[in-house]
């Protein structure tokens, strides 16, 4: 967690007063449920402990001036410019401007210096929780709280999508917003429906192992899947007009069969995986009302095969990591995130947890003469302001 003196005395030292308040908003992980968001499927993600925050103050201009204090780096722009900063950590912040404005939030200028302990390029959404932070601190400052906080979520979305050039789901930002301690959620994609489930196992820890991989979305790995899937979705279509299918969602088994020779093998493995993966949530959720912490790590050993196999957003490092789970009696483990690097997500046994890190550590250094970063995973609350 941020300490909120750090975020204040930058803000004094860097414009001469105090700020009127602080906001965090959380990076979440992702139980399971991934690459499933953007295809109208279900995800089940919770909020970490780990957070964006900010310092913030309304300046009477229509300038932000905003420093990032891990960067160390600074940036103005004024809110009415059509084409904003060109540094990405930057552009977050003004795409979120620009979004609020585009629903009738009467932005002004501000002032504000803003830090995370997010692990950058680690899957965990670091760039969500920005989004969600600066959402949420703006609708409260000048949006007398109107917009609801899916309303905020989907700012967050559109500004990946309008603003970044990543055509992202809602699972990310959703989860910033919504987080709550202890808890974890099921949330439908497509309707938008979501449900709190209790996450309290007790015998087993979360652990996130971070490969340090670079972790990039942007560009065509990732848009490239999207594709394959939408790809999909218009052969059902044409075969089945009456099903007026939007996305992978509304499909079944049946109608993935029917169209494997109109599509490319590609295509076909990618659509393969969601379909499997949207199956494996819901026994996921109905594993968790048994307390079959078992099954669930079942899940997700098959989400890592289908992600490495068939969707191809695995690398070396990750399956490396997720062998060494297997080999060593770890519950479940699998790729957390959007893939090409970040981190592997485990559940594990308490009585094997240091072992188990231990070596994990030791091996990944052997092979690949660097260090895993090991995360300790608390669920803690979503976006809110900070005392």
């Amino acid at each position: 967690m941020i300490d909120t003196q750090v975020l204040r005395s930058s803000f004094l030292s860097r414009y001469g007063a105090m700020p009127s308040a602080c906001f965090a908003a959380p990076g979440r992980i992702n139980l399971i449920g991934e690459h499933t968001d953007y295809n109208g499927g279900f995800v089940f993600p919770g909020a970490i402990e780990q957070c964006i925050a900010c310092a913030i103050s309304p300046n009477g201009t229509q300038m932000v001036r905003a420093y990032s204090i891990d960067l160390d780096d600074y940036c103005e722009f004024d809110i009415n410019d059509q084409q904003g900063p060109k540094h990405t950590h930057f552009r977050y912040l003004y795409g979120v401007v620009r979004e609020l404005m585009l629903l009738g939030v009467a932005v002004k200028g501000f002032d504000t210096t803003f830090a995370g302990d997010v692990p950058l390029g680690a899957g965990m959404s670091s760039s969500a929780a920005l989004e969600s932070c600066f959402a949420f601190a703006l609708n409260k400052m000048y949006g007398t709280d109107t917009l609801s906080k899916m309303e905020l979520a989907k700012v967050g979305q559109r500004t990946e999508h309008n603003y970044i050039g990543v055509k992202c789901g809602i699972m990310d930002q959703f989860a910033s917003m919504h987080g709550r301690k202890g808890e974890l959620m099921r949330l439908d994609c497509r309707s938008g429906e979501f449900e709190y489930f209790p996450w309290h196992p007790e015998g087993y820890r979360l652990v996130l192992i971070n490969s340090c991989v670079k972790h990039e979305l942007v560009g065509s790995p990732y848009n490239d899947r999207r594709m394959s899937c939408e790809r999909v979705v218009a052969a059902i279509n044409r075969l089945h007009p009456e099903l007026k299918a939007e996305t992978l969602r509304d499909v079944d088994w049946s109608h993935l069969k029917e169209v494997q020779s109109e599509v490319s093998e590609e295509d076909m493995r990618r659509a393969t995986f969601v379909l499997g993966e949207k199956d494996r949530v819901l026994a996921v959720c109905d594993a968790l009302q048994k307390g079959d912490y078992e099954r669930v790590g079942e899940m997700m050993y098959l989400t890592h095969q289908g992600l490495s196999a068939d969707y191809e957003v695995s690398c070396e490092e990750l399956d490396f990591l997720n062998d060494i789970a297997r080999q060593y009696g770890v519950t479940g483990s699998r790729i957390m995130g959007g893939g090409f690097g970040g981190c592997t997500i485990n559940l594990v046994r308490n009585d094997l947890y240091d072992t188990f890190v231990a070596t994990a550590v030791e091996r990944f250094a052997e092979r690949y003469a660097k260090q895993p970063i090991v995360i300790p995973v608390v669920i803690g609350d979503g976006a809110r302001q900070l005392e």
